[in-house]
């Protein structure tokens, strides 16, 4: 049985929050692969995002997510995650994966600037097309579906 949670959606959905209350009332360790990311490479995500580019961002998170070890373990991942296959594999194979949905409305409201949030987008993608290219790969990839409007 696994015996970890992983949380996926979009920035601003909730997760590294909630998987912070998980962590303290399951008493598990919780893992933030955006801030693996930063302290690995030393820099902001979007630091690495504007000189190195959103693919880049993405390579990188896979390989951090690849290797993270899943025991009692609440991990927050970056929004993007769900662009990788082979992450995704991982994180299934080992945890139990929630999809926390919020509304685009509400999204924008949690996050008026995505500007300096390290957003892993194509450039001539809208944030709200994003959204919607990432809702069905959020629902692929999850076992459990969670509204936190």
């Amino acid at each position: 049985m696994k015996n970890s949670i992983s949380l996926i959606g979009m920035a601003g959905a909730g997760k590294s929050s909630i998987g912070l209350e998980l962590a303290k009332r399951l008493d598990y360790a919780l893992i933030d692969s955006d801030e693996l990311i930063e302290n690995q490479h030393g820099k902001s995500l979007q630091n690495i995002l504007d000189k190195e580019g959103y693919i880049k961002l993405r390579e990188i998170e896979n390989l951090i997510i690849k290797n993270i070890n899943f025991d009692k373990t609440i991990l927050s991942t970056g929004g993007s995650a769900v662009y990788s296959d082979e992450a995704m594999r991982h994180i299934q194979q080992y945890s139990k994966v929630i999809f926390l949905e919020v509304p685009f409305s509400q999204i924008l409201k949690r996050v008026p600037n995505f500007l300096d949030r390290g957003f892993a987008k194509a450039p001539s993608q809208s944030i709200e097309d994003a959204f919607l290219e990432r809702q069905s790969l959020y629902k692929k990839y999850s076992h459990h579906t969670v509204s936190n409007a």
